[in-house]
């Protein structure tokens, strides 16, 4: 029995107490808890070990440490646990990400070390919502994106992922795993898209999906369509998909810079309830 404070990777027998500290904060660990739910806690399954923090022989916190470092319901000294296991085994994810907190003091630990980042943001509103937006009539033209459509959507996905994180995706192994991902969320009936004339004029996806919650990832318009509203009535109709068919809480997170993509989510109803922080390398 652990009797102090400690880390260890978990072990797949332990996954109904990672799922009870992913439950404490369904919203923030949407994305972690989504993986979970299916995987388990294999790390071949999940992409990544599952890091857990012990107080007296009670898991407290998590970290989730594969393409991405997530901590997960960590207080300081959680964090510096965690830091000091990611130092140890060098860096080998792409990101950091998380609540802005506990985010903020791990990179802190890890940046002499790890650093620099090749990007750092700092602020990053998470927004809900519960409910549909009144007044906004969605998009009856954004629909699900069929199997036979990721020739169509791939160049929308590709295009998406360049300009918000700043690398291509087709970058390394040419896109396999990217395009493993959309054909994914393709392939669950979690990418939608406005399609005219072969072409996306708009798209998102459910990215991570649970019962309590899940998250809207991916937004973007095409460039020559900006400026038309789009946004507005394309995301109230995943919105629609996702409050009916998936979970009766809906999130995301934006970039604070990205005014206009925070005004159209208030719009359609999402408020800020916190923040995360991503650190790019």
């Amino acid at each position: 029995m652990l009797t102090t404070s400690t880390t260890k990777v978990l072990e797949p027998g332990e996954l109904d107490a990672a799922l009870a500290v992913l439950d404490r904060d369904p919203v923030a660990n949407a994305f972690v808890a989504a993986r979970v739910q299916v995987a388990g806690l294999d790390p071949w399954r999940l992409g990544g070990e599952m890091w857990g923090w012990y107080a007296e022989g009670r898991l407290e916190s998590l970290c989730y440490a594969g393409a991405n470092l997530v901590p997960i319901c960590a207080g300081p000294e959680a964090v510096r646990a965690f830091a000091d296991r990611a130092r140890r085994s060098g860096r080998r994810c792409s990101s950091i990400v998380g609540p802005a907190p506990a985010t903020t003091e791990l990179w802190s630990l890890l940046e002499p070390h790890w650093g620099p980042a090749r990007e750092v943001r700092a602020h990053q509103p998470l927004m809900v919502t519960r409910s549909m937006p009144a007044g906004i009539e969605p998009d009856p033209y954004v629909r699900r994106v069929r199997k036979d459509e990721m020739e169509v959507i791939m160049p929308a996905c590709v295009a998406m992922f360049t300009e918000e994180v700043g690398i291509s995706p087709l970058a390394g192994d040419g896109g396999l795993l990217y395009q493993a991902r959309v054909a994914e969320l393709v392939g669950s009936g979690r990418s939608f898209a406005r399609i005219e004339d072969g072409r996306v004029v708009f798209k998102a996806e459910i990215g991570a999906a649970t019962d309590r919650a899940c998250q809207i990832q991916g937004v973007w318009v095409a460039p020559e369509h900006r400026g038309r509203g789009l946004s507005v009535t394309g995301m109230a109709a995943v919105l629609g998909h996702a409050l009916r068919e998936v979970s009766p809480v809906v999130s995301l997170y934006v970039n604070d810079y990205n005014a206009a993509a925070r005004a159209s989510y208030r719009r359609v109803g999402f408020e800020e309830v916190g923040a995360f922080m991503s650190v790019l390398f």
